[in-house]
């Protein structure tokens, strides 16, 4: 079924738009929840919970890409659900690496004026990333928003992991200069 078919299901509250969605695409969004959660059970309740987000927000809201709209909407509620887990565990260090490496390229902070400033970050580095080679564009997004594991991605484009590594160590370097020129970042002295 195509997706402005599922699309049009959710506009009249069909409940087989559900169905078609987790058929279509229910493993791949368990499978970016997978990557940050680490943990099946709770992966097929994050997939669950954005089936039920996503039957809530069609209509009004009219998705051009389902796909897209859906991991999205799974990647958010696996990032909350894990940021709840590490709280539950009082701040334990079982967090993906890939937020440790690029860490090092976003400002952290909790001001007033850092939270303001979070929207524009956020354009910054979609800019950038739009502007990276196909394939560096492909492996950054792999690891820091679907939070594949740097061999998995090596797999998919038939680089050692260690190759993988040193790709995303050069886009990381980049996005910081590029942060650093645009202010969001000072650079260390």
């Amino acid at each position: 079924m195509e997706d402005f078919e599922i699309i049009g299901l959710y506009f009249k509250k069909d409940e087989k738009a559900i169905e078609k969605t987790s058929e279509k695409y229910g493993a791949y969004c368990k499978a970016i929840a997978e990557n940050i959660l680490k943990n099946p059970e709770d992966s097929e309740e994050c997939l669950n919970s954005a089936l039920f987000c996503l039957w809530n927000s069609v209509p009004p809201e009219e998705p051009k890409n389902l796909k897209i709209y859906l991991a999205k909407i799974t990647r958010n509620l696996a990032l909350n659900m894990l940021k709840r887990n590490l709280a539950e565990k009082r701040g334990g260090n079982e967090k993906p690496s890939a937020f440790d490496e690029i860490s090092e390229c976003v400002p952290a902070g909790n001001s007033v004026e850092e939270s303001f400033d979070a929207k524009e970050l956020e354009k910054n580095i979609g800019d950038f990333v739009k502007k990276l080679p196909e394939r560096e564009r492909n492996i950054f997004i792999r690891r820091y928003f679907f939070f594949e594991a740097e061999g998995t991605i090596g797999k998919r484009y038939g680089y050692s992991e260690n190759r993988i590594s040193v790709i995303l160590h050069r886009v990381r370097k980049k996005l910081r200069r590029y942060l650093e020129k645009e202010g969001f970042l000072y650079e260390k002295r």
